[in-house]
């Protein structure tokens, strides 16, 4: 049950608003970087089904990672992403011990608003689906 699929490593990065939630793994791509972790009680409501704020925070953080990777690609300066509008929609149930990942699957680029879509699911089955808007912040001159 606690076997991490391949090609996922720990998290580098830290955030408190993850914390209570570690440890999370990630998988680099080209385009993406795609968070995940095994579902515990930390992460559950009183039926034992991830919470939907916890939902929210990690498809949010995949997403602007996501976009990270994808600006840094594109050579585009940005002193960072702020989240302006997010929605998360229920597909399905997941539940205790299953690996929940959390994939960008979709990402517009703007000079000053960005797009991203992502799927949750919990070993393989989609179980939510987010979509957000992030306001670009101008880069701090050296």
């Amino acid at each position: 049950m606690d076997q991490i699929p391949e090609g996922f490593e720990p998290h580098v990065r830290k955030s408190p608003v993850t914390d209570p939630w570690e440890p999370l793994y990630a998988r680099k791509a080209e385009d993406r970087l795609v968070l995940a972790t095994r579902i515990r009680e930390a992460h559950c409501n009183s039926r034992s089904m991830p919470h939907g704020g916890f939902l929210a925070a990690l498809a949010d953080n995949a997403m602007g990672l996501s976009l990270g990777v994808n600006l840094a690609a594109a050579r585009q300066a940005a002193g960072g992403l702020v989240t302006v509008s997010l929605a998360l929609d229920y597909l399905g149930s997941a539940k205790l011990g299953q690996w929940l990942e959390f994939d960008t699957d979709f990402v517009k680029l703007g000079r000053s608003i960005c797009f991203a879509e992502a799927t949750v699911r919990a070993d393989g089955v989609p179980v939510a689906r987010a979509r957000a808007t992030f306001k670009l912040l101008e880069a701090k001159a050296a």
